[in-house]
């Protein structure tokens, strides 16, 4: 039976921060992350096949990201200059995803729940610093918007849940009911499944709608409150560590403060800079696809680096190969030119989906930028690239991933049971991660686009 789940203490954080008092410039920031993340994804993958083997709850994996300050680095920036843009987001994700894919997804997730406000809120400007020496009027705190992504930094949260709208087969979803008092606010009830993080959540960010009906309320709940009920499911296949399970909740309030945003019901009213929210998610999950794909690849290649230096064969270097083309035997995996043409098209998978996820990373920083300026056309644009992107990318994944189950296949040191990286679990790992993605879907919309000039729907669904 379910319980509710209390998040355990977590040790201090260690941020790359400036000392206090003294600004932060953005070049700085942007030279400090990619150190951090390394050390992080270095220290991820020396026990990666152990963690993805044991399945349990990802605390440890989320203590190591809070350490690192990785959370908090998707920040807007502010007076003391914090966090960094999306393109370094989107590198963090990749590489992290690289050592342990299921990390990536929680990060990812994260990512994109931390913009619910911005995308979600009303479109105004941020509001003016306010004097701390000042008296604040009663109910000021309600009537101020929250930044998600400022406040999550500041208390040091990890976000999971989901808010577009469920699909029809699912049920109807979560819905609101007014709370009775002076108080205002809503009752929040419902059950729901999230892909990601609700087992480990500070804050869960949901879609909810008043009476089941309507426009879509985007809100922030504790799950750690007494109504809030967590069940992990059974195992998966792959992205074990992801955090993934269902939530109930039973008649939880929600303060008028923790109303981020609305999603209206009728997609012609919303907003073009809102409806990127699906699209950055979808591609900072592909972010992880791409760091499965050359993940496994690294790995892969150490093996055989490690095959190749051994005992040379008898004839030398140089020695004579066999009448099919293949090396002699004995010959060392390096000389051997069918592994060479293998690792040929899989390098060549991997620098393409890369190349075709840059573009698309690219285009949707310009277009988180634009924010409520920009238009339908430009987002029709980032669409078509990310699905680009996520079409090639799922593809070459899965591609490689099976192709270097093959090739390591009997290779000394890639066995598990010997100590080895476990080649399934980036197999497993990509299968999970691609397995609701619709390629056709995304190949008609790109056909459509590219054909006609048509603009793909501006569905809030990820």
């Amino acid at each position: 039976m379910s319980t509710p789940r209390k998040s355990p203490k977590r040790p201090a954080v260690r941020t790359a921060s400036a000392p206090a008092g003294r600004a932060v410039d953005r070049p700085a920031d942007d030279e400090i992350w990619p150190r951090v993340t390394r050390e992080l994804a270095d220290d991820l993958a020396v026990d990666a096949l152990t963690r993805d083997r044991a399945g349990k709850a990802p605390f440890d994996e989320v203590a190591r990201l809070q350490e690192a300050g990785l959370p908090a680095l998707l920040t807007a920036p502010g007076p003391s200059r914090r966090g960094a843009d999306w393109r370094a987001a989107c590198a963090v994700v990749r590489e992290i995803s690289a050592a342990d894919s299921s990390v990536g997804e929680l990060l990812a997730h994260h990512y994109a729940l931390s913009w619910s406000s911005r995308f979600f809120g009303p479109a105004h400007e941020a509001p003016a610093p306010r004097d701390p020496s000042a008296p604040e009027a009663p109910g000021a705190a309600r009537r101020r918007p929250l930044a998600l992504d400022v406040c999550t930094a500041e208390e040091r949260w990890l976000l999971a849940g989901g808010v577009e709208p469920p699909r029809p087969a699912t049920g109807p979803g979560l819905v609101l009911t007014p709370a009775e008092g002076s108080g205002g606010g809503w009752i929040l009830d419902g059950r729901r499944a999230f892909a990601s993080g609700v087992t480990v959540a500070d804050r869960l960010v949901v879609g909810a709608r008043p009476g089941g009906t309507g426009d879509l309320l985007v809100v922030l709940v504790d799950p750690a409150h007494p109504g809030v009920f967590t069940d992990a499911g059974t195992d998966r296949v792959g992205q074990r560590l992801a955090g993934a399970g269902t939530v109930t909740f039973d008649h939880v309030p929600v303060p008028p403060e923790h109303v981020l945003g609305v999603l209206p019901h009728d997609e012609h009213a919303v907003a073009p800079f809102t409806t990127l929210a699906p699209l950055a998610l979808r591609l900072l999950l592909t972010q992880v696809g791409l760091g499965i794909a050359e993940g496994a690849l690294a790995e892969a290649r150490d093996i055989s680096r490690a095959d190749q230096a051994g005992p040379a064969p008898a004839g030398g270097a140089d020695g004579p190969a066999t009448a099919d083309g293949a090396a002699p035997a004995g010959a060392g995996a390096g000389d051997d030119p069918y592994l060479l043409l293998v690792y040929g098209e899989l390098a060549t998978a991997a620098h393409a989906a890369a190349a075709v996820v840059e573009r698309a990373t690219d285009a949707l920083a310009r277009g988180l930028h634009a924010e409520w300026s920009l238009t339908p056309e430009e987002r029709a644009d980032i669409s078509v690239l990310v699905a680009a992107a996520e079409t090639v990318t799922g593809r070459a994944a899965v591609h490689i991933t099976t192709r270097i189950l093959e090739l390591v296949d009997g290779t000394a040191g890639a066995d598990s049971r010997a100590g080895g990286p476990g080649f399934d679990r980036f197999w497993r790992n990509a299968r999970a991660l691609t397995a609701p993605t619709r390629a056709d879907h995304r190949l008609r919309d790109i056909g459509d686009h590219y054909l006609n000039g048509t603009h793909a729907r501006l569905t809030l669904l990820a």
